[in-house]
Parts: C-alpha cells; sequence; structure tokens
C-alpha cells in the first residue's frame, strides 16, 4: 500500500513504464462548485471545458505509459463532460480499445420539473491492447426464473449511492459506496495485481483493492484526503 500526497501527473512520471494492472479515477467532475463535507473538500472548477479536459488529458496520457500491456482503465465521469472525455480517451487509448461504457445507477438525488431526474454517472472502460484483463462479476439475479442465482453483470450497475446514515461513510465528499469498487477492483486486475487511484479522495479504491489481495497506489493533492486514506487502510491492515 502507497499513498503520495501531490499532483497525480508529477507521481505518475516517476513510476515504471507498464507497472500498472488498473487504473481508476474518479476525478473532478468540473461542476463548478466547492465540494464539502465534514471531513474534507476540494475546488470543482475549471476557467471552462476546454481547460478542464486539457488538465484530464495529460492525466490519462500518462496513466497509458504506466498501465501494463494487459492493463487497463475505468474513467468515472458525470453527464457534464462525459461525451468530452469519451472522445479524449480514443484519442489516448484508440478506439477500437474501447470495451465498455458502464452505467452505475444509483437512484439517490432530486428530480426537476425542467428534465428527466438524473440518476447515473458514467463509467469508460479502455484497455491498453485486447490483451486486457477482465474476469465477468457475477450479481444476484433479479428475474423470477433465476431466484437465488447469479448471473454475469451487465454494463449497468446497479449499486445504492451512500445515504447520510451508511456506516462507512467517512465524511469526505463525493465518496463512492465500497460495493462499486471492488466489483470493478476485482473484475479488471488480477489477483496480485497493482491498482491505482491518481484522485483517491477517502480512499475506497485502495480499501477495496486490499480487501481482494492487491496492491494499491493512491495519489491526491488533498492533504486531508491523504489522512482520511491512510486512516482507512491502516485501521483493515492486518495485527503484525
Amino acid at each position: 500500500m502507497r499513498v503520495h500526497c501531490g499532483d497525480c501527473l508529477d507521481v505518475l512520471g516517476m513510476l515504471d513504464e507498464s507497472s500498472v494492472d488498473l487504473a481508476y479515477l474518479d476525478p473532478p467532475f468540473n461542476t463548478g462548485q466547492s465540494q464539502s463535507a465534514n471531513n474534507g473538500s476540494y475546488d470543482d472548477c475549471w476557467a471552462s471545458v476546454e481547460s478542464y479536459l486539457a488538465f484530464l488529458t495529460l492525466r490519462v496520457q500518462a496513466i497509458h505509459r504506466v498501465l501494463k500491456p494487459t492493463g487497463s482503465i475505468l474513467l468515472h465521469c458525470d453527464w457534464r463532460t462525459s461525451h468530452h472525455v469519451r472522445l479524449m480517451l480514443d484519442d489516448v487509448f484508440g478506439s477500437a480499445h474501447f470495451v465498455n461504457h458502464l452505467i452505475w445507477r444509483y437512484g439517490l438525488g432530486g428530480s426537476s420539473p425542467r428534465r428527466f431526474a438524473r440518476k447515473h454517472d458514467d463509467i469508460f472502460f479502455y484497455g491498453k491492447t485486447d490483451a486486457y484483463y477482465f474476469d465477468p462479476p457475477m450479481v444476484p439475479a433479479t428475474s423470477a426464473r433465476m431466484k437465488g442465482q447469479m448471473k454475469k453483470a451487465t454494463d449497468v450497475l446497479d449499486i445504492p449511492s451512500l445515504n447520510n446514515m451508511a456506516t462507512e461513510r467517512v465524511g469526505y465528499p463525493t465518496q463512492k459506496p465500497l460495493a462499486l469498487l471492488e466489483l470493478l477492483v476485482t473484475a479488471c486486475s488480477p489477483a496480485g495485481g497493482v491498482v491505482l487511484d491518481p484522485f483517491c479522495g477517502s480512499g475506497t479504491t485502495l480499501v477495496a483493492a486490499q480487501r481482494a489481495g492487491r496492491r494499491c497506489l493512491g495519489i491526491d493533492t488533498n492533504v486531508q484526503a491523504i489522512t482520511v486514506t491512510t486512516q482507512r487502510l491502516h485501521s483493515r491492515r492486518p495485527p503484525n
């Protein structure tokens, strides 16, 4: 387990080429607002979509360099920039290496009289080559015919977001549920592999990797994020 405080672009430049099995990134979404909670905050504002994409593109290019030939990237975004992000990933990874456009359907959130309620995020899955690792995850079947059985997960992931009373909540803004990251980590990285989260925030990706028997590397510019992540990882580390 390694956690670095700093700009991921700088840290990625120090990593060996072809050393990472999976990169999952949940970067700021360019909401134009500051994100805050009881145990952390960060600014999520760029001057324009173009400046945001320039920021993200440099870091995705650096991630491409450190991925193994069997490695892959999962980039988590939302409706604000998803159409731009997919085209950027096509440019960096090649459109032929697109694997899935995953929908994380979470259910919570408000509604509006002016539009359909927004109840999902987008996760783009690209392999570095055609030899990317993948182990299809199994989820409980929902049909009456397959009641009590398991089936292969589809590209729509029905996993609730964290409510205010969730025991795993650590008070860091935009924290994602452990169930989502455990599914993605186990599906897209081999046992003992290296999982990278360059915007690790509250550390959920690293906790999922730790629980799944993967090695993990987290990076964040926010000191509060590093503190929360380190505390979560050490609380789960078995005694010597």
